[in-house]
């Protein structure tokens, strides 16, 4: 057995009691850790500012983008303008409009489809005139009717001219709606008119001419224009425009009550807005028109909320193109309205520039 002696436990339980205030002291501190690093982002590049590219293709009625170039033949929709009649289909998805007068003081509306349109309804579709199948032609476009004048049957008889007609030639790309009363319930639609001209073996493609277009900007030339009327001959077809400043665009309304697309319940609208005036003749008792489309004349151009006093021209194979001096007018991209009135009196006799609508935000969607 081994003994330790007094003074070796001593040293010993000494020893034990300083590891122990060693190991157990609150004086004691952890050794300083070094600060943790922080890792800042680089400066960000600066960015140049990109400028706004041009769209590779635009579309030649409208000169909005397109993914692709398109020579699609337009198709020229006569439709019906009678107050029974309103609303129409499909016009919102028109690339031009034109409201022409027909006898007795209505007007025909005249809608040119080219790069929009869809699938929808178009309609009410109605009869066809010289004058009108000349307006048609004069932008390359296949006339879409449902009857017409005997001498507009007689040009397209004797003449060969190629068309769409409802009651003659092309029965299966209409139909009738039993929700409106005959003539003013007849539609029809782009893929059953495309199928209707390919069964007649007419060419869907042609050499469509161009609008001369420019971007929205703010404008000097003419007078600020922010809402005015146009009146043809009838009260009951007071058509007016109010310039929408946000939107850029101008909101038609007819007889102070927005015309709305049936199709989709918004109202009508146009980036352009033309007004020009013709020799206009009266050829029988019924009313029936001959409108002069070649000589020219005085027209009234509404863009970007102001009014520019021009002329319009219309050269042999090209469209009705418009003028200041010399100079054609610039379109802003989007959808044109074209109205064309009698120039028995002076454009200022038809148009009255007025107050802003108060705009039906209901109506709008």
């Amino acid at each position: 057995m081994i003994r330790l002696s007094k003074n070796t436990v001593c040293g010993t339980l000494a020893l034990f009691a300083i590891i122990g205030l060693t190991s157990c002291s609150p004086q004691e501190e952890a050794p300083p850790q070094a600060p943790p690093v922080v890792m800042e982002d680089p400066a960000p590049e600066p960015v140049e500012p990109q400028a706004e590219t041009e769209p590779k293709y635009t579309a030649p009625l409208t000169g909005l983008a397109i993914d692709e170039p398109s020579d699609q033949r337009p198709l020229a929709v006569m439709i019906n303008n009678a107050p029974a009649a309103r609303p129409q289909s499909g016009l919102s998805g028109a690339d031009i409009v034109y409201e022409v007068l027909a006898e007795g003081g209505i007007t025909r509306l005249v809608a040119f489809f080219q790069s929009g349109g869809g699938e929808v309804n178009i309609g009410p579709v109605r009869s066809i005139r010289p004058y009108l199948i000349e307006l048609a032609e004069s932008y390359g476009a296949l006339p879409v009717h449902a009857g017409g004048s005997n001498d507009a049957y007689d040009l397209f008889q004797h003449q060969g001219k190629q068309h769409l007609d409802e009651i003659t030639n092309a029965g299966p790309s209409f139909w009738r709606s039993k929700d409106r009363k005959a003539p003013h319930n007849l539609y029809t639609s782009l893929p059953k008119l495309l199928e209707g001209a390919d069964k007649r073996g007419y060419p869907t493609s042609s050499n469509v001419p161009e609008y001369t277009f420019a971007k929205p900007e703010p404008m000097t030339d003419g007078e600020q224009v922010t809402a005015f009327d146009i009146r043809f001959l009838l009260q009951s077809y007071r058509v007016s425009y109010t310039y929408d400043e946000d939107k850029q665009i101008y909101l038609r309304s007819v007889n102070g009550e927005p015309h709305i697309d049936l199709n989709n319940g918004e109202p009508l609208s146009a980036a352009n807005v033309v007004v020009m005036s013709t020799g206009h003749q009266v050829l029988d008792d019924v009313g029936r028109l001959a409108v002069d489309l070649d000589s020219g004349g005085d027209a009234l151009i509404f863009r970007e909320g102001r009014m520019i006093q021009g002329t319009w021209k219309h050269a042999n194979g090209d469209i009705i193109r418009f003028y200041e001096g010399n100079a054609e007018i610039s379109l802003v991209p989007g959808q044109t309205y074209i109205h064309i009135v009698p120039n028995e009196q002076p454009l200022d006799g038809h148009v009255s520039i007025t107050q802003p609508a108060q705009l039906n935000t209901e109506n709008q969607g």
